[in-house]
């Protein structure tokens, strides 16, 4: 088989890894790809033209297109491919626009989770229609109040605050000041749940469903979970508190409704459904959904997938999951993330990498890199996931972090507490 990938991060770069190591692939090619996909794959540019992108798959006879980001999920590029007859034999994995807009709108899917008996955190929502009523709501809300901008942030559009007044000020900026543009044109004002938070993916054909690994990401880029949101600066799998018997009710109250919603709902959803949790005294209740793996969470569940990863994508965009063998590796993954000095604020590009042929047992997952005349640059934010598998918890942090030491740049930072709040359970 032939086959896309498109984006340009660690997550995309982990589905390259991992399609490498199947006998049924063909050519393999990202879109546009980073330094570490060109190791496994060919980086082409073909930007965010959709006709681009169809005339592509035509020419290098695609059999399977993987979407890895949100964005052109949201934007309805499944649908522009589909309904293109000279693709008919293309097999997508990522759902079309009705899907998609689960992410695209938190208070699309709020309601959705509504309709369906689906736990999550009380909520309302504004925009500048009724702002007033939004900052009467704040004032009587218990503290902290959780505000989310509606629409697409790049996974930074969350604020968690712990005074009405500040609240006040942020719901009226983001509305009217559009600090997260289009995003906060209407905001989501959502209780706050105290407990702790996980990741649960479901790979699904629209009828058929598997569970993959569960991971745990940490989001702030301070340790201790402090500073602003990122996209994520390091990520676990398993997750130590979420036994068989919670992840049974993950799937009962959650994940079967879910999928019994979209069919419902007509959406013909093919592809991811990450399900954003927090774990509230053994009780599960839903953050959020997005629709498509998370970043660095793939770069910690894919490692434990032992089956043929090829095999499983093209199983489901042909309708035919159910026949698909998911082997999972017991062992436990740990990530830690490399970014640029200043990130999620400013920061500067272009800084050369050294370190990467030094490390060992430790899988490299490039997230903002490019190459240049031979050398390895810093080409983004969050710049690479190192991933050590091991029999334990604390063995496989180790490797990571003794990996996160061994590489160097200009400005490198990183979080050393990755996993150090899961040391109290058992692994």
């Amino acid at each position: 088989m032939n086959v896309l990938i498109l984006g340009s991060g660690g997550r995309e770069h982990a589905f390259a890894w991992k399609i490498a190591q199947s006998p049924q692939l063909g050519r393999l090619f990202v879109a546009p790809g980073n330094a570490g996909t060109a190791q496994v794959a060919q980086n082409v540019e073909l930007g965010d033209d959709f006709a681009q992108i169809a005339e592509f798959v035509l020419a290098q006879a695609i059999d399977l297109l993987l979407i890895g980001p949100e964005a052109p999920l949201v934007a309805g590029l499944v649908d522009y491919l589909a309904a293109d007859p000279r693709l008919a034999h293309l097999g997508i994995v990522g759902p079309k626009q009705a899907g998609a807009k689960l992410e695209g709108s938190k208070d699309f899917a709020k309601h959705f989770m509504l309709k369906h008996g689906i736990p999550t955190a009380g909520h309302r929502s504004f925009d500048h229609r009724n702002l007033d009523e939004g900052l009467a709501y704040l004032a009587q809300h218990t503290l902290p109040i959780v505000l989310k901008a509606d629409g697409l942030a790049a996974g930074k559009g969350v604020l968690i605050i712990d005074s009405v007044a500040e609240a006040q000020q942020q719901l009226t900026a983001m509305i009217t000041g559009g600090m997260f543009g289009a995003a906060s044109a209407t905001v989501v004002v959502e209780e706050f749940l105290h407990g702790i938070e996980l990741s649960v993916f479901v790979l699904t054909d629209g009828k058929s469903y598997r569970l993959l690994p569960a991971a745990k990401d940490y989001k702030r880029v301070g340790e201790g979970d402090t500073g602003p949101n990122t996209g994520g600066m390091g990520a676990v799998s398993p997750v130590p508190f979420a036994d068989a018997a919670f992840l049974q009710k993950v799937e009962d109250r959650i994940v079967k409704p879910t999928i019994a919603g979209f069919a419902e709902a007509g959406m013909d959803y093919v592809g991811f459904v990450f399900i954003g949790l927090m774990n509230v005294g053994g009780e599960p209740y839903v953050i959020e959904y997005n629709v498509r793996m998370g970043d660095p969470e793939t770069e910690v569940v894919l490692p434990r997938i032992a089956s043929d990863w090829l095999d499983l994508m093209h199983l489901t965009a042909h309708g035919r999951l159910h026949e698909a063998d998911l082997r999972i590796d017991p062992r436990t993954a740990a990530t830690v993330m490399l970014v640029s000095g200043g990130y999620p604020g400013e920061f500067v590009k272009g800084k050369v990498m050294t370190g990467l042929s030094n490390l060992t047992g430790i899988t490299t997952f490039h997230a903002g890199t490019r190459l240049q005349e031979g050398q390895v640059l810093t080409n983004g934010g969050r710049v690479l996931a190192l991933t050590a598998l091991a029999d334990s918890l604390p063995e496989a942090l180790a490797a990571a972090f003794l990996a996160a030491d061994t590489v160097q740049y200009e400005g490198k930072y990183f979080r050393r507490d990755i996993g150090s709040d899961l040391a109290s359970y058992p692994n």
